[in-house]
């Protein structure tokens, strides 16, 4: 079931408004990284003295600009693994609209589902975003110190995120809280495996600039299936 949704998923390519969540979700995801980058440039150059002196050697100049250059190649190291918070923050903004589209398509006969309100929607991404960084954070700490161990704990703790927040998100526009969230609980581990799945482009640059419309897509079509 998991891999049929995924390729309906991607069989609706095409459709101008998964188009449409695909490229506001780049230019925000793009925007978001060069924000991030210029807080880290800004601390870079608050911290850095102008010179350093050492001894033998004397004044040594330059170092707020050595390291300005050194942050941008540290910036492209945290991107593999902030993208999959960053790609995904704005997954509230525009899933809507992508589970409008499939819906569409592949589920004409049922009502439309009520849309949710902009601020809610956005609060609900802070948060989500929060949570991304800070165990994308401790998974860089331990892809350093575990190797190919660690990428593999990333995928399974973004996976189990990944399906919660999702799948909640799709249910919700459909059923009340409780139905939801027990629709969830009794297929968690079926929909762990669909979000570890996606987890892993999510680690691919480029790639995972378009994994949030995908994957919104393909909870959807897991929605229905497991709905009837």
């Amino acid at each position: 079931m998991i891999f049929r949704a995924f390729a309906d998923a991607l069989g609706q390519w095409n459709d101008k408004r998964f188009r449409r969540a695909i490229w506001f979700g780049l230019a925000l995801s793009i925007a978001l990284l060069f924000a991030m980058y210029a807080v880290v440039l800004l601390v870079v150059q608050l911290v850095t003295p102008a010179t350093w002196s050492l001894p033998w050697i004397g004044e040594i100049g330059g170092l707020p600009t050595l390291l300005s250059l050194a942050s941008i190649a540290v910036m492209l190291v945290l991107s593999v693994f902030l993208m999959v918070p960053v790609a995904s923050a704005f997954t509230g903004l525009f899933l809507d609209d992508v589970a409008d589209a499939v819906e569409a398509v592949h589920y004409p006969n049922l009502p439309q589902a009520p849309r949710a309100p902009f601020w809610p929607a956005l609060v609900d991404s802070a948060r989500y975003f929060g949570v991304l960084v800070g165990l994308n954070l401790i998974g860089m700490v331990v892809f350093v110190f575990t190797g190919g161990i660690g990428i593999v704990i990333l995928w399974l703790i973004n996976g189990y995120l990944l399906s919660r927040e999702y799948f909640t998100m799709i249910a919700l526009r459909r059923l009340p809280v409780a139905e939801a969230h027990a629709l969830r609980k009794s297929n968690r581990f079926r929909l762990w495996m669909a979000g570890a799945l996606m987890a892993v482009p999510l680690s691919v640059p480029l790639v995972n600039l378009v994994m949030p419309v995908i994957g919104a897509a393909t909870f959807t079509h897991i929605y229905h299936r497991l709905r009837r």
